[in-house]
């Protein structure tokens, strides 16, 4: 399978190790200075910056070249994103988080949302701890983890440094240098807690879960999701 590495960072540069490992060919390193054919590719893999993510997914499907998306902080023009992907009958994943692990951590949280729901005597709260480079925050995993449990319960949003209540869950995003990620749900009363926690040791993991995407995606039209990779549900 022919790559196009759309953001040649340290994300970039791992999954290039992946790729050639599982006998793929990285033909595009984009690292936003030289201008490149998108056609020479089976495939895209996007992990850019948030102002090249737009341009470099619709690009991709204006030229029938299916893209794997992990870069986060542009999802202001998602759905806009989406409408060019049906216009041109492209193939789409995007994912705040592509490691395995954490996918499968999306899916208890969301299990235990459920559990909890009724259960008033409990507040939530999460905290993610990232590299000191990391761009965003809240990290996109976070706020993926938030959503799950405003789906699954009475909360009504999240807040960066809020308050936890009812209705609010409030996020910690943590600064520490060479930490790949550490998301933890805390759900707290006066009498106990109950805690889950996703750990990443480095950053194959990621690169991982963004290669078996893109493998799985060749080929095929529509948008799709992490659980559809994982056949989750």
């Amino acid at each position: 399978m022919k790559i196009a590495l759309l953001g040649y960072g340290r994300m970039g540069k791992e999954i290039e190790k992946i790729a050639q490992q599982r006998g793929h060919e990285i033909v595009i390193r984009d690292n936003g200075e030289e201008s490149y054919d998108i056609s020479t590719a089976d495939v895209a893999i996007d992990f850019s910056i948030p102002s090249a993510a737009y341009n470099n997914i619709t690009n991709c499907f204006k030229n029938n070249i299916p893209v794997v998306s992990g870069t986060t902080g542009w999802l202001d023009k998602y759905d806009d994103a989406l409408a060019v992907c049906k216009e041109n009958n492209g193939g789409f994943i995007y994912a705040s988080n592509f490691s395995l692990g954490v996918n499968i951590f999306f899916e208890l949280n969301n299990q235990l949302a459920k559990m909890m729901a009724a259960l008033d005597q409990y507040k939530v709260d999460i905290e993610e701890i990232h590299h000191t480079k990391k761009l965003d925050a809240p990290s996109g995993t976070a706020i993926t983890l938030a959503e799950g449990i405003i789906d699954n319960t009475n909360r009504k949003s999240w807040e960066l440094d809020g308050e936890a209540s009812e209705e609010i869950i409030p996020i910690t995003a943590v600064r520490t240098p060479d930490v790949p990620g550490t998301h933890t749900i805390n759900y707290n009363s006066v009498v106990d807690a109950i805690e889950i926690k996703h750990t990443a040791h480095n950053r194959q993991g990621f690169a991982l879960g963004a290669v078996i995407a893109a493998e799985w995606l060749k080929n095929k039209q529509g948008v799709f999701t992490m659980r559809d990779v994982l056949n989750i549900g």
